[in-house]
C-alpha cells in the first residue's frame, strides 16, 4: 500500500470539503461588510452571533469524532454489522441532541446573547439559525461516518452542495430580499436541511450492498454504549474547553470597547480559520487511517501514517506562511467594502496585529495532526487532558498580560494554546508509543 497515495486520497477531498467552510465564513463576512452603512458594526454582530453557534456545533462535534474512530477500528477489522450499529447509534444521538436544542432556544438564546453581549441584530440572526441545528447535528453523524469508512468524496459532495446553497440563498435574501445577516441565518437552515436529505441519498446509494439489517439489541447494548458514550463525554469536555477558548476570543474582543478591534480579531480569524480547515484536511485523513490500522491490528502501517500525516500537515503549514506574508493586505480587503469610510483604518490597525497569523501555523501544524492521530486511536482521554492543560494556559497568560500589552496578549495567549494543545498529547502517550501497542495483534 502507497501511503502517501492513502493519505492524500483521503486528505484531497476533505481539504475541498473544508476549504469550503471558510470560503462560507468569508462571503458571509463579505456581505456583512458590504450590507449596511456600518462595516465595523455588521461584521461584528455576524462575529458574535456566529461563535454562538459555533459555541453549539462545537460542542456537538463529538457526534462526529467519536463515531469516525469507532467506525475506522470496525472497519479495519472488516465487522460490517458494526459498522451499521455505529451509524444507528449516530444519528439517533444526533437527532435527539437537535430536537433538544430547538427546544430550547429561549433560555439558551438569551443567556448566549446576555453573555456574548450581542445586539438585537445578532438577536434576529440566533432565532432564525436556530432551526438549522437539528439538520447540522444530523451531518456530523454522517460525516463521521463516512470518514471512517474511508470514504471522503461524499463528505465533499454533500459540504460543496450545502456551501454553495448557502452562498448562493445568503446573497439571494441578504440583498436580494433585503434581510441582511437573518437573510444569512435563513440560508444555513436551507442549506442544512437540502445536505441530510443528500446524504441520505448518497448513503443508500454507496451503502446499500453493505450495510447490515439493523441489530437494535447490538446498537443500545451496554458495553457499546458504555465506550461510546465514555469517548463522547471525553471529546465533548475537550470541545467544551475548545469552544470556551473561541468564544471568549471573540467575547473579550466585543467587550474592550472598539468595535474596530472586534472587527479586526474577527477578520484574522478567517484567515486562521482559511489555514485551519487546509490542515484538518489531513487531520481527517489520519484519523481515518489510524483507525483502520489499529483496527486491523498492522503497526507497521500505523507508525508510517503517522509519520506522513504530521510531515502532510508542516508542509501546509510552511505554504500558509509564505502567502500570509507576501498577501495578508489583499487576503484582508476581500473582506471589507473599499468604499466604507473605515476600510482602510481597518486595514492598517489589522497590520499591528497580522505577525501572530503569519506564524500562528508553525505552531499549529504538529497539534493539528495529532487532533486527528488521537481520534483514530479513540485516545479521547488524553485529547481531553491536553485540552485543560492548554485551555488553563491561553486564559493565565491571556489575564496577565492583557493590562501590558493589550489584543496583542489574547494572540499570544491563542498561540501558546495551540502549541501545548499537540505537545501534551505528544508526550501523555509516551511520544505515541501508547498507539503503536494499540495496533499489536
Amino acid at each position: 500500500m502507497k501511503i502517501n497515495h492513502e493519505i492524500l486520497r483521503l486528505a484531497v477531498p476533505n481539504i475541498i470539503s473544508n476549504i469550503t467552510v471558510p470560503m462560507m465564513g468569508i462571503a458571509s463576512t463579505a456581505i456583512a461588510g458590504h450590507w449596511g452603512v456600518d462595516s465595523a458594526a455588521t461584521i461584528g454582530a455576524l462575529a458574535i452571533g456566529t461563535s454562538i453557534f459555533n459555541f453549539i456545533y462545537w460542542n456537538c462535534s463529538f457526534v462526529r469524532m467519536g463515531t469516525s474512530g469507532l467506525t475506522a477500528q470496525a472497519y479495519g477489522a472488516k465487522d460490517w454489522a458494526e459498522c451499521t450499529n455505529m451509524l444507528a447509534r449516530a444519528l439517533a444521538v444526533a437527532l435527539l441532541m437537535g430536537l433538544l436544542l430547538v427546544v430550547l432556544q429561549l433560555p439558551l438564546g438569551e443567556l448566549a446573547l446576555w453573555a456574548m453581549h450581542g445586539d438585537e441584530m445578532t438577536r434576529e440572526y440566533f432565532y432564525a439559525r436556530i432551526w438549522a441545528v437539528p439538520a447540522g447535528i444530523l451531518l456530523f453523524g454522517f460525516n463521521g461516518w463516512f470518514t471512517g469508512m474511508q470514504n471522503a468524496v461524499i463528505p465533499m459532495a454533500t459540504a460543496i452542495a450545502v456551501n454553495l446553497i448557502h452562498i448562493g440563498c445568503s446573497f439571494a435574501f441578504a440583498f436580494g430580499l433585503n434581510m441582511g445577516i437573518v437573510g444569512i441565518a435563513y440560508a444555513s437552515v436551507l442549506a442544512q436541511y437540502t445536505g441530510v436529505g443528500l446524504s441520505v441519498a448518497l448513503l443508500m446509494g454507496r451503502y446499500r450492498g453493505m450495510l447490515t439489517k439493523i441489530d437494535w439489541r447490538r446498537v443500545l447494548a451496554i458495553e457499546p454504549l458504555k465506550e461510546f458514550f465514555r469517548i463522547n463525554r471525553d471529546i465533548m469536555l475537550r470541545t467544551l474547553c475548545n469552544v470556551a477558548v473561541y468564544t471568549f476570543f471573540t467575547g473579550i474582543s466585543a467587550r474592550m470597547g472598539d468595535k474596530n478591534l472586534l472587527a479586526i480579531n474577527t477578520l484574522l480569524m478567517q484567515l486562521f480559520t482559511l489555514f485551519s480547515y487546509m490542515a484538518d484536511g489531513f487531520a481527517y485523513a489520519a484519523e481515518a487511517l489510524t483507525g483502520r490500522f489499529i483496527g486491523a491490528r498492522d503497526p507497521k502501517m500505523l507508525r508510517l501514517c503517522i509519520n506522513r500525516s504530521i510531515l502532510w500537515s508542516t508542509v501546509i503549514a510552511l505554504l500558509f506562511v509564505g502567502c500570509y506574508l507576501i498577501g495578508w493586505r489583499d487576503l484582508l480587503s476581500l473582506f471589507v467594502d473599499s468604499e466604507a469610510g473605515n476600510a482602510e483604518e481597518l486595514i492598517d490597525l489589522a497590520g499591528n496585529y497580522i505577525g501572530w497569523i503569519i506564524m500562528i501555523p508553525f505552531f499549529c501544524a504538529v497539534p493539528f495532526a495529532l487532533d486527528g492521530i488521537m481520534i483514530g486511536a479513540t485516545e479521547s482521554r488524553v485529547m481531553r487532558n491536553a485540552m485543560f492543560i492548554a485551555s488553563a494556559a491561553f486564559f493565565t497568560l491571556h489575564f496577565s498580560l492583557y493590562p501590558l500589552i493589550g489584543n496583542n496578549a489574547l494572540w499570544a495567549a491563542f498561540t501558546l494554546y495551540m502549541l501545548l494543545r499537540g505537545a501534551s498529547q505528544y508526550f501523555m502517550t509516551d511520544r505515541l508509543g501508547t498507539l503503536y501497542a494499540k495496533a499489536q495483534v
